[in-house]
């Protein structure tokens, strides 16, 4: 048959580019071993039709094969998502039409809210299961490499604190509040009266109810609130997380507002995952077209560059900037192997699909992180034209505790 001449040419291919530890089963038992040693993922195609997804393995395609079950796919994920991008590396190309594709994806209010509650909203109980104790869903900070999750997440939360200098009595907006993680730390250890906003649903009720049982409700108000609905004047802002839903196209749009409710004097703190192609592009080989369609719908990642432009656009000055890949590539990876630990608990608590989505993209956003496709960036803001005299002398600020 012709699929089986283009399935042969196309396994003889992949053995000589990278030989990756794959079986291949057919159907019909026919199988393919890629290399000479023992097969560490083994990925099994019950019918004809899947057959296509191999031939043309993007990440797209295949995750979708795997998300819809069209295949199966054994060994450990991490693995397995090797595979994957060797699968696709060796057929595809970097450049490509499943290169950095640049997206432009329109914004309102309504289809922003619909995207945030459709990835943050499957459930409560389902996040428990592979965050920390605090439920921090955004990018640890392992100061000595050496801390557990938890740790490292409260660490993270410190070290925005820190640099935006939060002192007793100053009012805090958090923009994308989560679960109330930040905004409990400021009350709790910095004296901040804090506002805390979220689109979800889930986060807005959980946090509210934490907030309640810290005892803590006349100093953080938690709100079912988009960003640009705020008014009043705020010390300090933080965005963890959040701006990444923002779109490119809006970004400008988005400072300009953060500068308008900013206090003079005040400071922002910007947290957010940042392409790594100096055009915007998603992630290479349809990573990123995969994330768009089963997980962030409506994502949009700027480059650094573009991050400064339109903070400056927006009427705000960056004076510190840090890059904390290294950082967002061991937090992925904790909530994979927490993911994997508790995949019975998991696969009770959501259907199939979505175990299936958040197991490859835990994994595979370890992966993006590792290999620089994807990077991330902590920016301290204050509103330009301020007078040098208010800006820092050094960062020791941040790190004498």
């Amino acid at each position: 048959m012709f699929w089986e001449k283009k399935l042969d040419a196309w396994v003889e291919n992949i053995r000589n580019a990278s030989a990756p530890p794959l079986r291949l089963v057919l159907w019909n038992g026919q199988q393919y071993d890629f290399s000479k040693g023992t097969p560490e993922v083994t990925l099994k195609v019950p019918q004809a039709s899947a057959i296509t997804s191999l031939l043309n393995p993007s990440l797209a395609n295949l995750g979708e094969a795997y998300v819809e079950g069209k295949i199966e796919v054994e060994g450990a994920v991490k693995n397995i998502i090797k595979v994957a991008n060797e699968l696709a590396a060796g057929t595809l190309k970097a450049e490509g039409k499943l290169g950095r594709m640049v997206r432009s994806v329109t914004h309102t209010k309504k289809k922003d809210a619909e995207a945030i509650q459709y990835h943050y909203d499957v459930s409560n109980d389902f996040y428990k299961l592979f965050l920390d104790e605090n439920m921090v869903y955004s990018c640890a900070y392992f100061e000595n490499g050496d801390e557990d999750l938890a740790t490292a997440q409260i660490k993270k939360i410190d070290h925005i604190l820190n640099k935006i200098q939060l002192k007793p009595g100053q009012t805090l907006l958090d923009i994308g509040c989560g679960w109330g993680a930040l905004v409990l730390r400021a009350a709790q250890k910095y004296g901040a009266k804090c506002v805390g906003i979220t689109l979800s649903q889930n986060q807005y009720a959980l946090a509210r109810e934490r907030v309640e049982r810290a005892g803590l409700s006349d100093r953080i108000e938690i709100r079912l609130q988009d960003y640009r609905d705020v008014s009043g004047t705020f010390d300090r802002i933080t965005s963890v997380g959040m701006f990444e839903h923002v779109g490119i196209k809006n970004l400008p749009a988005y400072f300009r507002q953060i500068n308008k409710l900013l206090a003079d004097g005040g400071m922002v703190m910007n947290h957010g995952i940042t392409s790594t192609d100096i055009d915007n592009g998603e992630s290479p080989y349809g990573a990123g077209e995969f994330i768009d369609k089963y997980v962030f719908p409506a994502g949009e990642l700027p480059h650094i560059s573009m991050v400064l432009k339109t903070m400056q656009e927006g009427g705000l000055e960056a004076f510190d900037v840090e890059n904390l890949r290294r950082h967002y590539a061991r937090t992925c990876g904790m909530w994979a192997d927490n993911f994997e630990a508790n995949t019975e608990a998991i696969r009770k608590v959501t259907d199939e699909k979505h175990y299936r989505i958040w197991r490859v993209y835990l994994a595979g956003s370890s992966y993006g992180f590792e290999r620089d496709w994807i990077s991330l960036y902590q920016v301290v803001c204050t509103k330009a034209d301020s007078s040098a005299q208010t800006l820092p002398w050094s960062r020791n600020y941040v790190y004498d505790k």
